[in-house]
Parts: C-alpha cells; sequence; structure tokens
C-alpha cells in the first residue's frame, strides 16, 4: 500500500517548513517543487537527512517540474511573491495572479484529484484565482489563514491568562487581514467564557495583537515574514484531509449565500475532512461581531474585483 503524496509548492521558508511538518508527522511522501534550481533538491536531501534523527520514514524529494507530482491527494500552494518597497498593491495583486494561475494549470495537469490548500497572499484573493483557474468544486479549493489568525489569538490569551493552550476553544472569522473578526463571544477556556476571565479592555487589546500579529512578526525580523506556525497550519489542513478527521476550524472557503456572501473566498468555520471542506458553519454573532464581518467581506470584495477574472 503506497503512502499519501503531499505536494508543495513554493520551497522558501514557508514551503519548506510545510514539508518539514508534513515528513515528520509521517502524513505522507512529500514533494518539493520550485523553480529555483537546486534549493528544492537540497531542502529535501536535508530533510532526508534528519529521518534517520527522528526516526521518520516517508520521502522527500524536491524537483524544478511538476512531473514527480502526479497523483498528489493534496497540494499546498505557497508560491507568490511578497510585497516589495515601492510595489502598490496592484502590482502584488497582478504578479501573484499570473504566478497562481500557472502553478494551478501546472497542478491540474498532474493531480487533477488533489485538494488546493492556498497559502500565498493576497489570500482570500489567491483562493478565488485558483478557484476560477482550476475549475474544481468549492470543497477542494481553500485557504489557510483562520487557522494561523485563531492559533495567533489563542497563544495571546494563553500568555496573558497563565493557561495551556489546549484549553482555549476560540475562533478567527474574516478576511486575512487586519479587519479580521476574533469572535470574543466564542471564545472560551474549556467552557468558561474569556469575557468572565478578563477585562473588555484586555481583551480589546489581545484582539488588536491578533489582527496585527503577522505584521508584528515581520517588524521583528525585518527580512521576511512569519513560517513556522503558518506552516503548521496549512499542514494541520492536509492532515484533516488526509485522515479525515473532521476537524471544525476556520479556513478561507468559497461562499455562495452564506453570511449573505457570494462569489467570496472568506474565513469561516467549517468541518474539514476527507472531502475537503464537507460543510460550512454559521455561527450566531453579535451584532457588533456581524458589523465588522461586513466590513471584512467588503475589503475582501474588493481585492478580488482587482483581480478582473
Amino acid at each position: 500500500m503506497s503512502r499519501p503524496k503531499i505536494t508543495v509548492v513554493g520551497a522558501g521558508n514557508v514551503g519548506a517548513t510545510c514539508a518539514h511538518w508534513a515528513a515528520a508527522r509521517e502524513l505522507g511522501d512529500v514533494v518539493l517543487v520550485d523553480i529555483v534550481e537546486g534549493m528544492p533538491q537540497g531542502k529535501a536531501l536535508d530533510l532526508m537527512q534528519a529521518r534517520p534523527i527522528f526516526g521518520f520514514n516517508t520521502e522527500v524529494i524536491g524537483a524544478n517540474d511538476y512531473t514527480p507530482i502526479k497523483d498528489s491527494q493534496v497540494v499546498i500552494i505557497t508560491a507568490g511573491i511578497p510585497r516589495k518597497p515601492g510595489m502598490s498593491r496592484e502590482d502584488l495583486i497582478n504578479t501573484n495572479k499570473n504566478i497562481m494561475s500557472t502553478v494551478t494549470r501546472e497542478v491540474m495537469a498532474q493531480a487533477p484529484d488533489a485538494f488546493l490548500i492556498v497559502v500565498a497572499n493576497p489570500l482570500d484573493a489567491m483562493c478565488y484565482v485558483a478557484k476560477k483557474v482550476s475549475g474544481l468544486p468549492r470543497e477542494r479549493v481553500m485557504g489557510m489563514a483562520g487557522i494561523l489568525d485563531t492559533a495567533r489569538y489563542r497563544c495571546f490569551i494563553a500568555m496573558e491568562l497563565g493557561v495551556a493552550v489546549e484549553e482555549i476553544q476560540a475562533m478567527v472569522m474574516g478576511g486575512h487581514g487586519d479587519d479580521m473578526v476574533p469572535v470574543v463571544s466564542a471564545t472560551n477556556i474549556s467552557g468558561v467564557p474569556l469575557t468572565d476571565l478578563l477585562a473588555p479592555e484586555r481583551i480589546a487589546a489581545l484582539v488588536e495583537r491578533t489582527r496585527k500579529g503577522g505584521g508584528e512578526i515581520v517588524a521583528l525580523l525585518k527580512t521576511g515574514s512569519a513560517y513556522y506556525a503558518p506552516a503548521a497550519a496549512a499542514v494541520q489542513m492536509a492532515e484533516a484531509i488526509l485522515k479525515d478527521q473532521k476537524r471544525l476550524v476556520p479556513v478561507s472557503a468559497y461562499l455562495a449565500g452564506e453570511y449573505g456572501l457570494h462569489d467570496l473566498y472568506f474565513g469561516v468555520p467549517v468541518i474539514l475532512g476527507g472531502g475537503g471542506v464537507e460543510k460550512i458553519l454559521t455561527l450566531k454573532l453579535t451584532k457588533e461581531e456581524e458589523a465588522m464581518l461586513q466590513k471584512s467581506a467588503a475589503a475582501v470584495a474588493k481585492t478580488r474585483d482587482d483581480l478582473k477574472m
């Protein structure tokens, strides 16, 4: 019986770390693809040499073309360029739209039955490109953002309260950006509402820190952005699909009327399992949360319109 095959497109920090987590968790054999000659091969060989130390037996191979990804079950797409100084938002969107279109076509040619997990930014817009170009049903094209944003939120709550991260149930919805919506009404620590444990101004500060979570890391690193947690989040999604775990997690999913939104990729709670996005759940939100969600949706819709697809 052959192992599942997971492809990671883009062998930069996020992609290489995805390959690392996926291989170490023995989710399947990993193919790391990048256009830079030697880089995916070198990182794959380095990971292979870690196998005797940590005792995992999955194969990791690097490639500059898409032939080795044939019949992959899950494809994580991290390819894209970060915004550079002096670059307009439109320039970034158009450059990454072209990269995402090319990658999606290459992936579909080799692995037409794959589930696509998009990690490239601007996240919700890039999911939209992948869906349009692939022609896949919405169950099979999704974006990684909500799990990362929720992990940041949970991490900050744990640090604030001095409690174990596992005890914290939380949900961050909306677009992946400054308008994301940490759902305070759905946040609890082993069933105890967050509002019972923290003053409103402390909660507001944690919500704000969550929204700026990526920016905080960029400011500290000075060159580059976060990659350990984003990669871990993408791999959790791959694991939920490959193991049919039926996880209730927030992902960027294609909405066709849910939350009053149409033809839009947006962060919402879903059941993620062997069928991909098996169900989109509609949360009961407070009036304030609902207003924030609509504001976030407007920002995401503008970026979608900028794609002109």
